[in-house]
């Protein structure tokens, strides 16, 4: 037997574990494990909750461990393929002391350079966002012995040594929260892959990359795409719908819970039939045609977004589509995607493992799709597990990561080249006061650079691939700006807005250094410009002197079972074209604007807004006819003091909604609801319950005959 290879799919609704070995020519399956995750601690595709994540491992791991009286220590996995970054830096250290280099001080200085390209890739982040990222891979570029590039530098003598390094990095919570979850686990991360590789690795090998072919990845959470053209992979995508929403619509349709819908999915997948019981109880047949044609709008949105993300990678519809992932099994999914990307439905297929070559199994394995991304995983984090490219910038080679379809620019960063340099100085700014703030007008940009690739000049979005040739030379220097104030301010148009329902008609003042001026004035060093625009809703009740509407305080707080809620329908309210705003919101001419009253709202508006009610009811059938009978279930208390529904509220309101004892219904609560005198019920009158003999306390169901004869 060969390497034994252990690969996790830590996927959004479950965690599959495969255990596989791998000779010279193949890869054996020796067993797989599911377990399902026992709450929704991953959100599309994300690890939310660590610890329960970690849980869910410990029992694929220890499973596995068990059955085949081995001891698994180290796993490969995949993370999400999004926000890459690379960053390339160059570490140097005095060596003057040192008589000999060896590969472990090396391999240090190499640590050292990725750390510090860690530090300065949080610096450049840092005013944009406060997102960490995590090195997933790094390659060395070339090293230097004393300013001299050198092939290496073990055992090398001299004063300086020099290593530089182009590493890649994903968001730090993707990753740490991965190797959190393993650690918990007992696990070390033995190979790392993405996602969206994992499976196209096994199913389209390079020989079938010409083809333009998308292999779609429909999980519990999020649906991955990669599309391969020309021979390679061009494009990574992620959509975040997937197998979730169908079971969603699943349980809205037929009244289910989230788990019991997942199932009836299954089994009607398995089956193409399934037997369901609903939050009422009832019991339905459902064959796959009833379903498919009854949640037909949740599949087609699926296939829409799927089908829009394809074409935006693509920019166009693809030869052919494969689908793969558990969620790939939702009834007509393929024809709707097939629709979508007007292809034949023979060119949308679903591709199980009986579809990826020289693999045996040593086990029974389902065909289906569910699995291809595991042994994907396995297989490419152990044969590829971050991929580079070499390109040639200005004469020196530049690596990059392979994740998506590489360009011009990625070259020009990864090669450490300040991109705003490149291009010509722009002409000498002027500095003006535009309403009373500081503004620098710049003069003419700079002519752009002059780039060359591969002898062909081009532009710096043009795709590169592995051995080109890339030249870049600086641009021409700009001139002083030559601006109008209409261009700087743009045309002034009357402000036409209704408010409620009325017409108002308002122009801008346009005034330089104290003067009234035309759209043509042309702007000169030093200006000193005033343009009284309406912008914002705040803006208009000012021009139309109406201050008195301009209400910053919007709440209407209660405090309902401990918890306290601002309702805002109970107060003043703006809207802008039918949609709520706020006094920020922007306007433009034609908008319809409306103001509208607070209101004196009761229990009653409450419980409508909270989606609470304080009845129960119950249909029965009661001596032949239909009934429904209503009982109370919860008393409604205002400050410790129970109320009506009729009573008003007041801002700051503590509101209790304490439930009833004893909400079962008997069978005197009937009583209530029909006439009858139950002086007239004597001995020998019969009182039944569908049927059987029964008394006035004895408990009473939905659909329940009662008779009294």
């Amino acid at each position: 037997m060969g390497e034994q290879i252990f690969a996790l799919d830590i996927g959004t609704r479950s965690v599959i574990g495969i255990l596989l070995h791998q000779t010279d020519t193949d890869y054996t399956i020796t067993d797989y494990v599911v377990r399902e995750h026992k709450e929704r601690s991953m959100l599309d595709g994300q690890i939310h909750d660590v610890v329960s994540v970690a849980t869910v491992i410990q029992e694929v791991k220890e499973y596995l461990e068990q059955k085949h009286q081995i001891t698994l220590s180290k796993v490969c996995v995949a993370a999400a393929g999004r926000a890459l970054k690379t960053k390339r830096t160059t570490i140097t250290k005095d060596i003057s002391l040192q008589p000999l280099i060896s590969k472990d001080d090396i391999v240090m200085m190499e640590l050292s350079a990725v750390q510090q390209a860690q530090f300065e890739l949080s610096l450049e982040e840092r005013e944009r966002s406060l997102t960490h990222y995590y090195c997933v891979g790094y390659s060395i570029l070339q090293y230097k012995l004393d300013q001299d590039i050198i092939g290496s530098l073990i055992d090398q003598r001299g004063e300086e040594a020099e290593v530089e390094i182009i590493a890649t990095f994903l968001p730090k919570v993707v990753v740490e929260s991965l190797i959190a979850a393993l650690q918990r686990a007992d696990l070390e991360m033995e190979a790392l892959t993405l996602e969206p590789i994992a499976a196209i690795n096994v199913l389209i090998p390079t020989s079938m990359r010409r083809l333009n072919v998308a292999l779609i990845d429909i999980g519990a959470g999020t649906s991955d795409i990669a599309i391969t053209d020309t021979g390679t992979i061009t494009a990574y995508g992620m959509v975040p719908k997937a197998g979730d929403e169908i079971t969603e619509a699943i349980s809205d349709q037929y009244l289910l819970d989230f788990n019991e819908a997942e199932r009836f999915k299954k089994d009607i997948t398995a089956n193409n039939e399934a037997v369901l019981t609903d939050i009422l109880g009832f019991e339905q047949t459902i064959s796959i045609d009833e379903l498919s044609l009854a949640i037909q709008p949740a599949i087609d949105r699926l296939a829409s977004a799927i089908a829009e993300e394809v074409i935006a990678l693509n920019a166009k519809a693809p030869k052919a589509v494969m689908l793969v992932g558990g969620g790939s099994l939702t009834p007509k999914l393929t024809t709707h995607i097939a629709n979508k990307l007007q292809l034949p439905d023979n060119r949308v297929a679903i591709r199980g493992t009986d579809a990826i070559p020289s693999l045996q199994f040593d086990i029974e394995m389902p065909e289906g799709p569910t699995f291809i991304t595991p042994i994907g995983i396995a297989i490419a984090a152990k044969q590829n597990p971050i991929h580079y490219i070499s390109v040639t910038v200005n004469d020196r080679d530049v690596r990059l990561f392979d994740v998506k379809q590489l360009t011009i620019g990625d070259c020009l960063l990864a090669a450490g080249i300040h991109v705003d340099k490149l291009y010509g100085l722009p002409g000498m700014a002027y500095m003006i006061r535009f309403n009373n703030q500081s503004i620098t007008l710049p003069g003419s940009y700079g002519k752009p650079p002059k780039i060359v690739l591969n002898g062909d000049i081009v532009s710096a979005d043009e795709p590169i691939q592995h051995g080109d040739i890339l030249h870049v030379e600086k641009g021409k220097d700009g001139e002083e700006p030559a601006i109008t104030i209409g261009e700087l301010v743009g045309e002034l148009d009357k402000f036409n807005i209704h408010y409620n329902h009325q017409p108002y008609f308002i122009q801008a003042d346009l005034i330089v250094n104290n003067n009234k001026v035309s759209l043509d004035y042309k702007i000169c060093d030093n200006d000193q410009i005033q343009l009284k625009k309406i912008k914002t809703v705040e803006d208009f009740f000012l021009s139309i002197n109406q201050t008195e509407n301009i209400v910053n305080d919007h709440s209407f707080i209660l405090g309902i079972n401990g918890k306290t809620k601002n309702i805002l329908t109970f107060t003043q309210q703006l809207f802008v074209n039918n949609k709520l705003a706020t006094f920020t919101t922007p306007l433009k001419s034609g908008d319809q604007l409306e103001l509208t009253e607070s209101k004196e709202p009761t229990v009653h508006h409450l419980l409508k807004e909270i989606g609470e009610t304080i009845y129960q009811t119950l249909p029965i059938t009661f001596n032949g006819e239909k009934v429904i009978i209503r009982k109370k279930m919860k008393h409604v208390l205002r400050n410790g003091k129970e109320v009506d529904l009729n009573t008003e509220l007041k801002q700051n309101d503590n509101i209790e909604l304490k439930p009833i004892d004893n909400q079962h219904f008997i069978f005197q609560d009937i009583f209530n609801f029909v006439s009858i005198d139950l002086a007239e019920i004597k001995p020998g009158v019969e009182i039944k319950r569908n049927g059987h003999p029964a008394t006035f306390l004895d408990p009473i169901e939905a659909n329940d005959e009662i008779t009294i004869q």
